[in-house]
Order: C-alpha cells, then structure tokens, then sequence
C-alpha cells in the first residue's frame, strides 16, 4: 500500500491494524470467550516486544504506543491488556516480560503483578544453522527463580514445537521445522526429559498455590549468590533455596538443617523442612528417539519416480515477462508476497563493433536476493545464496555475449522475509541494483550500468501456477531416463502409508533445494543441501550459566534440516499418496524415503531414595540394555559401570519389572538393590531399556 510504514504513526498502518484487532475482537465476544463473558480467555495483548526495537522510531515510536493502549482499550474485553518488554507501557496496559530470565524484571507499576509472557524453551533453527539446546535444568531453573523472586505467571514459549507448512516460516532463513527443543516436539511427542521435570516443577508450585499467593515474603541472602526465600501465611510457611552460582554448590543452614544446593539451581521445599525439588536432579526418563524404515512399503528405500522440466523458455530465451519497468524493483513490491520466486528479465544488445568487442566480458549483479540463479540466452550461467547471515553480495561471472541480441534472466528467490527489528516491511529484498556489464581488456575496463534498462518482471514459475503439485494434474510426466542433479525440475512419486500411528517424516537427504508437497498439501521448503559449519557443537552440555542461542548445539557438518513431517491427516491410509518435489537446485530423489519416528530408548539416572517411571509411549518395554546401581558413568546410549555396584544382579530385577510392560516403576533403594559400598557417596541408578 502506498506510504505505508509499519509500526509507527502512520495513517494507514494504524488504520489497518485497528481494523484487524477489532475483526479478532469481535470475532472473541461473539463466541462469549473473554472472562468477562464468562470464557477462558483472561488476558489481551496489543503489540509485541515493541520495546525490543523502539529506539529508531524515535518520538512516533513513543506515540504509537499511547494510541495502541488507547486503541486497545477502547475495544472493552472486561479483560487486562498485556503489553510484553514495553518498559514504558501506558495505564492501564500490563507490562510483562519475555527471554530466557526474568527473575530480575519489576514491573512499571507496582500493583502490576510480575509475569513472563515468553519463557523461551529453547531457540529456531535457521537454514545453515545448527541444531539449538537449552537444557531441561536451565529451563527449571528459571522458572523456580522467577516464582523465588515473587512471579505470579509463566508461559512457554514454545510449549508445543511445530512445523512451518507452505511458505509460513518466517525469516530471512528460518526453517520448516520450529521445533524449538519444546517440552513437546514438533511432532507432538514428549521431549523427555524436558516435559516430565517441568511437569513435576509445576505439581510442587501449584501444591503450594495458596502459600505463593497470600504468604508474606522475606529473604535471607548467604552470600556468593545463594540466597533462601520464605513465603509465611499463618497456615504454614514454603521455602526456595537458590544457588545462582556457576560454579560452585551451596551449604545453606536454615532452622538448625543443613541443605545442599547445587550450583545454578533452586531447591524447593513446600513445608521449608523437606525438600520436593530441586531443578538441577532429574528424575525424569530421557526419551531417544529413533527413525524407522517405512514398512507398508516391499521395498521403501527405492521409491519410482517421474519427471518434467519447468518450462521457463519464455523467461530464459524471450525475456517477456508480465510487466515492465525502467528501474529494479524490490522484489516484496513487485509479488505482493504471493510467490519466492521473481524473475528479472532484460535484453541488451552488441553491435559488431561495439566497444565491447573483443573483451573478456561479465555480469556483475548486487545482489539481496536470498537465493539468484542467473541465465544468459537459455544457458544457466550460476547460482549464488546469501550466507553466514549476510543479506547483500555481489554476484559475478565472466559470460560470453553474443553480437545482437542477448537476454539476461535472473531469478530472485526469498527464502522466508524478515519479521523482526525496526522498519523490517523495509528491509530489501531481491535484486535492487545496481547490475552491471564489465569489460576488460589488458588494462582497459569498461563499465555498461544496466539499472535503468527495461526490465520485464515475472512473478512465480509455470509449475506452481499449473499446480503440477495437486494429485490430480492432467499434466504429462515422463517415467524415462529420470535426470539426477537437474535444476529447475518436478519429481512425481506414489508411496503407501506407514503403518501404525507414529507421526510420519519424509527424508530429503540428497535433494538440493526445493519444495515439497503430498496429496496436494505444501509441507514446506526443504534445503538439505545447505550444510552448518563443522565447528561449534558441544559434545557434553554444561546447563550451569546464562544461556543463550549459541550455547550447546548439535547436528555440526549436517544438513540444517533433512526430515520434513508429513501430518498423518495428509495421507491416505488406504491406496497410494503422492509426493511432489520442485527441485531448484539440483539433486537426487533416488535417496528419498518415508519413515516413522517413535521413541527408541529410554533411559534415566537418578539419585536413591526417588522414583522413576520408564515408558515407550505406548509401546512395550522390549529389553533392558543397561543397568547398574552405585556410581556408573557416562550418558544415554553410553553409560558405563562406575568403582562401586550392587551385588544384586540390576538388570535382571529390571527386566523383571519392566520388560513386555508399556510402563514400570522403580523405587531406586537399598532395599530393591542392595547397598553398594560407595564411600559415603550418594548411590545411583542407570538405566538404558529397549523399546
């Protein structure tokens, strides 16, 4: 829309973000949802983390935010309006808290009650990025030290990771997976021990609910970062006990007892005598999950393919496009955000003495594209993406040129556009110049600036305007002589549905860069051929300190994403489904397949005197890999005996109890195992079971 500028006192921003909110609004209190209707719904916000980027916006930022209070008010929900890292939040906006800490954050006002609108679980992934981590004992941690410290409310974000379908992801460069390391995964599965030690945290906090909420606070600060919190109501009184220390464990002495507290970690004690819970001992299971071949399928890994070029002559060898201008456009202006793909088009022509006659010739294109392929007269010539973050380079090649006629195609790609940061709307995207005809001769260069030529514009490609993806396309696909590492190419297969209910995964691996679809449904863009960089990964995660994004990560030397979910209400469970791929880069679908992903293993480590439940998620419990009581080492999958063990045969106690069962408990004590001799230290179960 002409004049428009997001986020700020604008006209026409401001009347189309009230149109939108009053539409949701409305559309609230005509199914009678807010509180004050009776429903479930107790909090509105307006905005969301303006405060992050207001700066730039300068006075237009500070008065866009009293309209937006004003604007948000004026709607009467009968419910608090909310507005999140907004320091300067108009009456009677709530000003709350989003990040990975917010023990520290004091609201504007005082009678605002402390909450965290965004407790991040853990971190999105971008393309060429590694996997990101946030540890289930830092996550508990700062839950426990926000309600320490007096917070009333906190929302996961993200509490259910999930997928970005179509051309939803965000950007630039966020992948198809949102995931985020969630206490549910992507797929809905639990992320173990993520979601059980939260569980069990919340079970404590709400059993001291009312205590939280009426008792009077004092706190007793023993130095070096330890500190206890005491919430008194005439009932009864509960304590937290806090070790903000990294590196060294707390002695707390509180009421003639002594309490042990773990570096970077909170205990919880509901009666301030014993303790319920301490952030950093889990005893949750670990779930590892495992991909499992497809087996509706004789022979899964070899799927049959068909093929079809995208036909681009017109673009490649005419250059005609929809539109023509005598300037370079962004490409958001030009697509109205309706496709990836834009395609540039000129002509430019030699004659046979022209001054660039005889020199070695090449195109130089300065480049925001997120993606460019460029094509002299039908011949690709390369391709070029944006990397390491960095949204603007130079893209150039030597070409040779033709006396008369020659066409120049270049096809822009976006790759998810921005959605964060001041004036982001405007940040560029595509190709915005200048591109230029370079000559060299011995010393002599000579430069063509072809920025102002006429420009033909094209948005999309043939194959997405036919929909050659919807199951039932008439168009004609060819079984013969199926070409591998191709670019600018379609793939057709037919699979059958996995078998069970397990939530169902495509394997890209092989693939370069594309977009795929089943039955006709968008599952997103997929780019396995975009590997991370090797270094970076942590071996073994330290959950102690302050986490940020690049803190404990995995998946180095690896595709960014190689497996794509595949919602089980996409596919026929009966007869055959469809797979199309649009491959833009090159690569090869022979390596494709369809597999379910499901729990593997399960392990946990846990201190005696607690107790664990093992479970395979509804399936049963096949064999019991490892088990030793006393002081064993090592991770899931590697764990190892330690200098002192049960005399007890563990892992035939265990395969007593848990083997053919979905689930089993185990009261890890001396009485069950026996009492290994561990020098007065605290004994251990380890357990791997099968499932």
């Amino acid at each position: 829309m002409p004049g428009m500028v997001f986020r700020t006192t604008n006209k026409a921003f401001m009347d189309e973000m009230q149109n939108f909110t009053t539409m949701i609004v409305d559309m609230v209190k005509k199914e009678n949802l807010f509180a004050s209707q009776g429903g479930p719904i107790i909090l509105a916000q307006i905005e969301n983390e303006y405060g992050n980027v207001m700066g730039p916006y300068g006075e237009s930022g500070k008065a866009y935010i009293k309209w937006c209070a004003n604007m948000a008010q004026s709607l009467d929900v009968g419910v608090p309006w909310i507005m999140c890292q907004q320091n300067d939040a108009p009456q009677p906006m709530l000003n709350t808290c989003n990040g990975f800490y917010c023990d520290n954050f004091v609201p504007n006002n005082p009678n605002t009650p402390k909450m965290w609108t965004e407790n991040w679980t853990g971190w999105f992934k971008q393309w060429g990025g590694k996997n990101p981590h946030r540890t289930t004992e830092d996550v508990a941690f700062s839950v426990a030290r926000f309600f320490q410290r007096g917070g009333t409310f906190n929302n996961y974000y993200m509490y259910h990771g999930g997928t970005n379908f179509d051309r939803t992801a965000g950007g630039p460069y966020i992948t198809t997976s949102y995931d985020y390391d969630a206490p549910l995964d992507e797929y809905g599965n639990l992320n173990q021990p993520k979601y059980g030690h939260l569980k069990q945290l919340h079970d404590v906090l709400h059993s001291m609910e009312r205590t939280l909420t009426y008792g009077n606070i004092s706190t007793i600060e023993f130095g070096n970062s330890a500190s206890a919190t005491i919430y008194k109501t005439e009932e009864g009184s509960s304590c937290f006990f806090g070790n903000g220390n990294e590196k060294s464990d707390a002695t707390i002495s509180f009421q003639g007892e002594s309490y042990v507290v773990p570096a970077w970690s909170v205990t919880i004690l509901p009666d301030c005598k014993n303790e319920a819970y301490n952030t950093a001992k889990i005893t949750t299971q670990t779930s590892m999950m495992v991909k499992k071949p497809n087996e509706a399928e004789d022979t899964p890994s070899t799927l049959k393919w068909s093929w079809r070029p995208e036909n681009m002559d017109n673009f490649l060898l005419k250059g005609k496009g929809e539109s023509t201008q005598t300037q370079l456009f962004d490409q958001k202006v030009v697509t109205n955000d309706q496709s990836d793909y834009l395609w540039y088009m000129t002509t430019v022509k030699f004659k046979k003495r022209d001054p660039f006659s005889g020199k070695n010739m090449s195109l130089r294109v300065n480049s925001t594209a997120h993606v460019l392929h460029a094509f002299v007269n039908g011949k690709h010539i390369g391709s070029q993406h944006a990397e390491n973050g960095k949204f603007n380079y130079v893209f150039e090649k030597d070409v040779k040129f033709k006396s008369g006629r020659n066409v120049i195609a270049l096809l822009s790609i976006t790759v998810g556009l921005a959605n964060y940061g001041a004036f982001f709307e405007s940040k560029p995207a595509g190709i915005t110049g200048p591109i230029f005809i370079t000559g060299r001769n011995g010393d002599e260069t000579i430069v063509k600036d072809l920025s102002a030529h006429k420009w033909s514009y094209k948005t999309g490609l043939i194959g997405f305007e036919s929909q050659l993806f919807r199951t039932e396309s008439m168009s004609k696909w060819s079984v013969e002589s199926v070409p591998f590492n191709r670019t600018m190419t379609w793939y057709k297969t037919t699979f059958k549905s996995p078998l069970g209910n397990d939530p169902v995964v495509v394997d890209l691996m092989g693939l370069g860069k594309g977009t795929a679809w089943v039955n006709g449904n968008n599952i997103g863009r997929y780019w396995p051929a975009f590997i991370s960089s090797e270094n970076g990964c942590d071996a073994k995660c330290n959950y102690r300190g302050a986490y940020h994004a690049e803190k404990c990560l995995t998946n180095c030397g690896e595709p960014t994403q190689r497996w794509y979910h595949v919602p089980r209400s996409f596919l026929n469970a009966e007869g055959d489904n469809t797979l199309v791929l649009f491959e833009e880069m090159g690569g090869n679908p022979s390596l494709v397949s369809f597999q379910t992903t499901r729990v593997g293993s399960v392990c946990a480590n846990v201190y005696e005197k607690n107790i664990i439940e093992l479970s395979c998620d509804r399936k049963p419990i096949s064999a019991i890999k490892f088990a030793s009581f006393g002081n064993p080492d090592g991770n899931c999958g590697s764990f190892v005996k330690g200098t002192c063990e049960s005399s007890n045969n563990t892992v035939d106690i265990l395969t007593q109890e848990c083997v053919g069962k979905e689930k089993c408990s185990i009261d890890v004590s001396t009485k069950k195992f026996g009492a290994p001799d561990c020098s007065g230290a605290t004994r251990r179960l380890a357990v791997e079971a099968i499932c």
